[in-house]
């Protein structure tokens, strides 16, 4: 593909938990269609791979960020637009999830997820806005949750941090409606990442269930009886972003194999 046909050509989109999983997936569709892309995340030696990986500093970079600190935040901001300039693209995917049953969900767990999956996104978005608004234009894409749509046991914080992030994103919708920024939340369902590979060990050892049965009890619920791939995911991000999508804003977009909320 030459230049003139990427769709995303010359713009430049900062991609949060951008240094495995999901987020780098992502990362990598956007910059295979032309974006210059900040990857932002807490580990330096991941980032750097998945930036060398994309096309090198010409393409990408890699900056440690704390998405909780506004401070850090800030300061990732502006090195990204000192390398890219104004931020057209923003996609908040950095996220933790920890299974807990609600009585032992002390408040330090609680404000660990809600700083990662809900501040984080908060702040990110502050340093976007004002870009895209001085543009003209913008896209942001949250990556929620199916959690953020119906609740479950033993996920209270991280169920709670997504419903939260999903009304964020309805909010800024309509909030930026008439100015040619769309706001648009992904709710994917189980996906086959790190993250998830650690719960299905997690239920290994709790349950004693074999690696099958323990993958089989977290796919019961999606209708494909299966993963959700990290590419399905990056494919509906590109859509969101791309031509096609100006009036779709606000929405949830569900990604599990069609499990109905």
């Amino acid at each position: 593909m030459t230049r003139h046909e990427a769709i995303f050509a010359d713009r430049h989109a900062v991609v949060t938990g951008a240094s495995r999983g999901i987020g780098s997936t992502i990362a990598a569709a956007l910059a295979a269609q032309g974006a210059r892309v900040s990857l932002m995340g807490r580990n330096a030696d991941n980032l750097n791979t998945v930036a060398t990986a994309i096309g090198g500093t010409s393409r990408a970079a890699a900056l440690v960020t704390d998405v909780t600190n506004a401070d850090s935040v800030s300061a990732a901001f502006e090195k990204a637009r000192q390398q890219f300039g104004p931020v057209n693209i923003l996609i908040n995917n950095a996220g933790q999830a920890t299974s807990a049953k609600f009585t032992d969900t002390d408040e330090a767990l609680w404000n660990r997820i809600m700083g990662v999956n809900l501040t984080g996104t908060y702040l990110c978005a502050r340093q976007a806005v004002p870009d895209m608004l001085r543009i003209g234009s913008g896209r942001i894409v949250n990556i929620a949750s199916i959690a953020g749509l119906r609740g479950a046991a033993y996920i209270s914080a991280y169920a709670a941090s997504k419903h939260a992030v999903i009304g964020l994103t309805r909010s800024l919708a309509l909030e930026f409606a008439t100015k040619n920024i769309t706001v648009n939340a992904v709710c994917p369902g189980y996906t086959d990442t790190d993250i998830v590979r650690d719960a299905i060990a997690n239920i290994m050892r709790k349950t004693g269930r074999s690696e099958a049965e323990a993958l089989e009890a977290l796919v019961a619920t999606n209708p494909q009886k299966r993963l959700i791939t990290p590419d399905e995911v990056a494919h509906t991000v590109l859509w969101l972003c791309g031509p096609g999508a100006e009036s779709i804003t606000g929405q949830s977009i569900v990604i599990a194999g069609g499990e109905v909320t």
